[in-house]
């Protein structure tokens, strides 16, 4: 799924969304941020484990890598964390990176195996 730019930029001028709808924004924005080292987004690849919204647009997200010796694990969360600041209505985000339990292939999407082959 690719990231509507002009959407975006549309809902600039928009009043906040509910938490839902926000939501909804968090995950197509995280479906555009690929892995670095998979051909992957990481809300289809499941490394996203817990993402929730405040009615003030704050974002909390857990995740994780595919590995701890990722070359990224220290950037990566500060990259997810710049992106999402730019969804409308994203007032705040912290981004936890965790390594337990460690991410496995169970944890991504029929269509992330898809892409991959894995079917």
């Amino acid at each position: 799924m690719m990231f509507d730019w002009k959407k975006f930029a549309d809902e600039q001028q928009a009043p906040a969304p509910s938490k839902e709808a926000l939501l909804v924004r968090v995950r197509e924005m995280l479906q555009s941020i690929y892995d670095p080292e998979l051909p992957v987004n990481i809300y289809d690849l499941g490394l996203v484990y817990q993402l929730e919204a405040t009615e003030s647009g704050h974002i909390n997200i857990t995740m994780t890598l595919t590995t701890p010796n990722c070359p990224v694990a220290q950037t990566f969360p500060d990259t997810v964390r710049e992106k999402l600041l730019c969804v409308p209505g994203v007032n705040g985000v912290d981004v936890t990176l965790v390594w337990d339990p460690p991410w496995g292939r169970d944890s991504m999407s029929e269509a992330a195996k898809l892409q991959l082959g894995m079917l």
